[in-house]
This record gives C-alpha cells, sequence and structure tokens, in this order.
C-alpha cells in the first residue's frame, strides 16, 4: 500500500476516502497535503507512480492498463470498507475514469462522487483530435510547457531539473496519448460527476462527462490556465466544495 498510496494523515475512522491522481509528470505530495487541510471526516490518498519520488528507481508505466491494475489490485480492500471519492486533473482526470470503469465493470463497485478538473473526456472528438504532445521536440515541448503555466520559470530555464523532468512528463503524456476508450452506451455509473476546469485554459469538451453517469452533473469555472488548481484561492475553494459535498453525504451512511 505504501508503495503506491502516499497517505499523511491516516485517518481509520474517516467516513470517507477521497482517491487522487496526479496530473503528467506530477507526483503525490501535492494531494497529499490535502490531509492535512480536510477535516477527521475524510482520508486522503495519493497515488504515487512509477519513476517518481520514493518510486523514482521503478520503470515508468507504459500503457493506462498498467495504472488501473496496480491502484485496483492495491486498493480493493479499502474501496469495500467504506465510500469513496475520485478526484484527478488532467492525466488524473484520464486515469480517474479508467480505474472507475474498471472498478464497476469487474468489482460492481462504484464512487460516491467523481471529480474531473482540467480534462476533455476521453472519447470525446476534443480529446482525440488533441495535439499529441509527447511526440514534440524537446526544444518545442518546453514551450508548450511556458504557454500552459503551472511550472516554475527557474525551473524551466534549468537543463539539469528538465533533464530529470521531461522523461516523467513524457511517459505519462504517451500513456494518455495512446489511451483509447469508447463511447458509453449508457451510463455505467450512477454517482455525481463534478468538472472543474480554468477559465483561461484550452477549451475541454467538459460536458461529454454527462455520458458516464445517471447522476447528477456540475461544472465549475475558476480564474486561471491548465493549473489553475495551484492557485491558493482555487484550492481551497475546491477543497470547500468537496468537503460541502461529502458532508451532505455522509447523511446517507449514517
Amino acid at each position: 500500500m505504501d508503495k503506491v498510496i502516499n497517505c499523511f494523515c491516516k485517518r481509520p475512522d474517516a467516513v470517507a476516502r477521497l482517491i487522487c491522481f496526479p496530473w503528467a509528470g506530477g507526483g503525490s505530495m501535492h494531494y497529499a497535503r490535502w490531509g492535512n487541510i480536510l477535516n477527521d471526516s475524510i482520508e486522503v490518498y495519493a497515488v504515487k507512480l512509477p519513476g517518481r519520488e520514493s518510486r523514482a528507481k521503478e520503470p515508468f508505466f507504459q500503457n493506462m492498463e498498467q495504472i488501473i491494475d496496480e491502484v485496483t489490485s492495491v486498493l480493493l480492500p479499502v474501496l469495500k470498507e467504506k465510500p469513496f471519492v475520485l478526484f484527478g486533473h488532467s492525466f488524473g482526470a484520464m486515469a480517474s475514469f479508467a480505474v472507475a470503469e474498471a472498478l464497476k465493470r469487474v468489482h460492481n463497485l462504484e464512487p460516491m462522487h467523481i471529480f474531473f478538473s482540467g480534462a476533455s473526456a476521453p472519447y470525446s472528438e476534443t480529446r482525440i483530435n488533441a495535439p499529441k504532445r509527447g511526440e514534440l521536440s524537446d526544444e518545442d515541448f518546453l514551450k508548450w510547457m511556458t504557454s500552459i503555466g503551472g511550472t516554475p520559470p527557474e525551473l524551466l530555464a534549468n537543463p539539469e531539473v528538465m533533464k530529470l523532468f521531461l522523461p516523467t512528463l513524457k511517459a505519462d503524456l504517451h500513456i494518455v496519448e495512446n489511451y483509447r476508450c469508447d463511447k458509453p452506451s449508457s451510463p455505467f455509473l450512477s454517482c455525481p460527476v463534478t468538472c472543474f476546469d480554468g477559465k483561461q485554459d484550452i477549451p475541454h469538451d467538459l460536458q461529454a462527462w454527462k455520458d458516464i453517469s445517471s447522476g447528477d452533473f456540475t461544472v465549475k469555472m475558476f480564474d486561471g490556465s491548465h493549473f489553475y488548481l495551484k492557485d491558493a484561492r482555487n484550492e481551497k475553494n475546491i477543497l470547500d466544495y468537496i468537503t460541502k459535498y461529502l458532508e451532505t453525504s455522509e447523511m446517507d451512511y449514517l
């Protein structure tokens, strides 16, 4: 468990678990610290992928199936214990969707809520026709990274740091850019779905996420570009929204 999940604040008596998936090239630390911010009713599990942090010496995953297999095999026992919620930004949104689909199809488990951030649905035309950034040269890739923000300029200007960081980012982009799934013929989930996005990010087809669930569907937009959620005010609003939802839903499980 500890190899795959980063949990800063263990809360065995929590009512629900929030499972967070990293963005491309990202680690688990950003989400793991949410465990210190959210209240005692929520336990935060931040997913750690190979090739970074304490797993830096492990080879990168090559496809989405490897993420699904590892996360579901590790988390299955605890997901059966109590309600869980999924959250993912960008690449993490795709991973959380893939894991949710597998959990429902194979184990008949589903989250009590799923939060997608900064991403079109994987089967949408917007996503399918998106340019493959992972195939860019390093020079063009850095220009693209600069344009979307979220990475400190001093890191982008440091060749040694980029030499370490770019392979991780490109490995994740290879996974998500080659991930394919059919549009659901009918909703396979019944939980609510919420989409978050930055107003200044490239347009995403958020409405296409409606197709996965018969539950309530909500879109919330925030000031900022692709990494709008790194802004302290936006992060607070996101966490307040998640907390309010979970506290409201707790009554259904008491």
